[in-house]
């Protein structure tokens, strides 16, 4: 038997013959290399740190990173995600703020105000924070607001926030400024034909209205209701219009759609058969059967409406018995009563009115001050 000899088992290391023989670095050139790459990563680093730092003392963008990235730094003066920053943290405020006017119910989404009235914004606003009103008619010109002011041009304001070229719109709040009640001549503003209140003394005349345009009639006053619902049926081709909007009133109807809701019965969409009524048409338009000389409607506090989920304009079988009657407009009343009850400040009138030709049943909602059922 032959056995191998140590040299076969252990291969004796010895110098290259050349170069090309070489198949590595030495120990001492493998630690020379190393610190080399350390010392060239520390200068790259140092680098970049102090690039970083200049762009942002100066506002402007590292280059490194409009190499890399091709968008501008995320560091810049103008950079939008920083700005977008500020403009949903300024919003989160501004929303709860602005949780004042929304009352009881959390879905009244106007304030109103007189011409020249101002409205104190929020403290906490982040500086650099601008307020700018925008007009829901689609105008070119948005008035910037100083430190409170609202905008003096009667008409329906969006509310936006703004940081240096960023804008966002307060989702779901807008500012009406009223056209004051002196504008109205001969019992007119403009073509709009309006009348004259009672001279009764319980109750003052409207101090302003708003005025309504094709562009904005859409807007959404509240949760459920819109600009539109409170218009005075005729004068159909007749602009601008005029009306007259009580938020307690939009308060104590979205608080009896959330009763309902509590009770049972989910509420999508709801029919406004009557909200402002103008002392002209109270007198003389249409049926005036039934209409009291001092109607709410014409107070703007006011407002006629059924359930209507499934959008045919009349009232929805609420109480499942498989009709719509009387019982349906019951089963509002009941909540509205509910709403009185916990609401002391939106006690007022509830009327029940049966189907009839016109209408399969609805309810009459006011806030009048004082109880009142028929």
């Amino acid at each position: 038997m032959a056995y191998a000899s140590n040299e076969d088992l252990f291969p004796v290391w010895r110098e290259p013959r050349s170069v090309w023989e070489r198949t590595g670095l030495t120990l001492d050139q493998q630690r020379r290399l190393d610190v080399a790459l350390v010392a060239v990563i520390l200068l790259l680093l140092g680098g970049w740190i102090y690039s970083t730092i200049d762009a942002i003392r100066s506002g402007g963008s590292p280059s490194v990173a409009r190499r890399l990235g091709g968008e501008p730094s995320l560091l810049a003066r103008d950079a939008p995600p920083a700005a977008t920053f500020l403009l949903e943290t300024a919003i989160d405020r501004f929303t709860d703020w602005e949780r004042q006017f929304a009352g009881e119910s959390g879905e009244v989404r106007i304030v109103v105000r007189q011409p020249g009235d101002t409205l104190a914004l929020p403290d906490s606003l982040t500086a650099g924070v601008e307020v700018v009103y925008r007009p829901v008619e689609g105008a070119d010109t948005a008035a910037a607001a100083g430190d409170a002011a609202s905008p003096d041009a009667p008409g329906i304001w969006n509310v936006l926030l703004r940081v240096r070229n960023a804008i966002r719109p307060v989702p779901e709040f807008n500012v009406v400024t009223l056209v004051p009640a002196s504008e109205l001549r001969s019992g007119r503003i403009g073509s709009y034909r309006i009348g004259s209140w009672p001279a009764d003394g319980r109750y003052e005349p409207p101090r302003g209205f708003v005025r309504v345009t094709p562009e904005n009639m859409d807007t959404y006053v509240s949760e459920h209701v819109q600009l539109q619902d409170f218009l005075t049926k005729g004068q159909e081709n007749v602009w601008p219009k005029y009306v007259v909007v009580s938020t307690l009133a939009l308060d104590k109807v979205e608080l009896t759609l959330q009763e309902l809701e509590r009770q049972g019965h989910p509420v999508e969409d709801i029919f406004v058969i009557s909200g402002f009524r103008t002392p002209w048409y109270n007198q003389t338009g249409g049926d005036t059967s039934g209409r009291g000389a001092l109607s709410r409607h014409m107070y703007g506090d006011a407002l006629d409406f059924a359930i209507d989920n499934d959008g045919d304009r009349r009232m929805d079988d609420l109480n499942g018995d498989g009709r719509v009657t009387v019982s349906d407009a019951r089963v509002i009343a009941a909540a509205a009563e509910a709403v009185e009850r916990a609401h002391p400040n939106l006690i007022g009138g509830i009327g029940i009115y049966a189907p009839t030709g016109a209408h399969a049943g609805f309810v009459h909602l006011d806030t009048r001050g004082y109880r009142a059922r028929w």
